[in-house]
């Protein structure tokens, strides 16, 4: 009893959240003196544009989760990692080729990981790098740019990224110091954090399985991805895009700004070339590798949905690590390699 009422409460909190975001954008509209049916207008046109483009992969993830769930155990993953914590890492970043889903679906990709028994890091790196290295966003950043420097700076960006946060974490993470209570029941078993090994399941059995967990974990994530996409279409609404764009004109600012768009804009990794090839000529390369390799692994949908798994130290960690290391790669690159 006292579990569900603690679930009413949390779920009355996220309406609330979502409410006064709301009421946020309407209040900004009628002190601003513009008209407030077309703030609105604006804020759900937004709204809607990150939401839609961003379900369908929430969805895939899900559904991901699911036949992880039902038909890959733990010693499948076991067979799949390497035992060295300096390769784990980089494997893990690579493994968005297996599972290819982008920042929304990602999230229920690892949790379900990590209840299998991925270890931290290459899960954390894996998070880091997959919204990237997968064929889908591969093919839409050679349509957008070609090959050249912003298509391979942006996959090798992204693997050194990743690994260099999974090595973090490798050699000072723990499950239960990095991931919620709830995400650690079903490892922690009790007293101990060993997995307890499941037998594979009949395909139909495991199909069932799949899509009863795929259903589960929608609505779970869901609700973050519905939070994220508010205040990211808040942000959108009330901060003025000319303003930032503005800020972008040297070397070092140019770069932040870029970071900072990407995180504001919450694009979905798998168009966000289109987005970048927008600003060619208008701001440095190092910038737009920024935005391009900054945004799939951090924006407001992400952190979130971060939220939903990990510990508030560890998501703040998972923020200001990819964003220093981006940071200082794009400053030496406007400062070094003038493209």
């Amino acid at each position: 009893m006292q579990r569900d009422s603690f679930g009413g409460l949390r779920n009355l909190l996220w309406w609330a959240a979502g409410v006064g975001l709301a009421a946020v954008v309407l209040v900004a509209a009628l002190s601003s003196g513009q008209d407030a049916a077309t703030i609105l207008s604006i804020f759900s046109t937004r709204f809607l544009g990150i939401f839609i483009e961003a379900a369908p992969f929430l969805l895939l993830g899900t559904l991901a989760s699911g036949l992880i769930e039902a038909f890959v155990t733990a010693d499948d993953i076991a067979r799949l990692i390497p035992r060295n914590k300096f390769a784990s890492p980089v494997v893990g970043a690579f493994l968005g080729f297996l599972f290819p889903v982008c920042e929304c679906g990602v999230v229920p990709v690892v949790r379900r990981l990590f209840l299998k028994g991925l270890p931290m890091s290459v899960g954390v790196a894996f998070l880091l790098s997959a919204p990237v290295i997968n064929p889908i966003v591969l093919v839409s950043t050679y349509v957008a740019f070609g090959v050249g420097p912003i298509l391979i700076g942006r996959f090798v960006l992204t693997i050194a990224v990743a690994v260099i946060v999974g090595w973090v974490f490798a050699f000072s993470a723990r499950p239960e110091h990095v991931l919620r209570p709830a995400s650690l029941v079903p490892v922690m078993g009790g007293s101990s954090d060993v997995l307890k090994l499941t037998s594979r399941k009949s395909f139909g059995t495991g199909l069932r399985e799949a899509l009863r967990t795929a259903s589960d974990e929608f609505f779970d994530m869901g609700r973050y991805l519905v939070l994220g996409t508010l205040l990211a279409a808040t942000l959108q609404t009330l901060v003025s895009q000319d303003t930032l764009l503005a800020l972008g004109r040297g070397p070092v600012v140019s770069v932040v700004v870029m970071q900072g768009l990407a995180f504001l804009l919450s694009v979905c990794s798998t168009v966000d070339s289109f987005l970048a090839l927008a600003f060619v000529g208008t701001f440095t390369t190092g910038s737009i590798l920024s935005f391009l390799v900054f945004g799939p692994m951090v924006d407001i949908k992400s952190t979130l949905m971060f939220n939903g798994i990990f510990k508030p130290r560890i998501v703040f960690y998972l923020i200001l690590l990819p964003f220093l290391l981006t940071l200082l790669t794009g400053l030496w690159i406007n400062l070094n390699l003038p493209l």
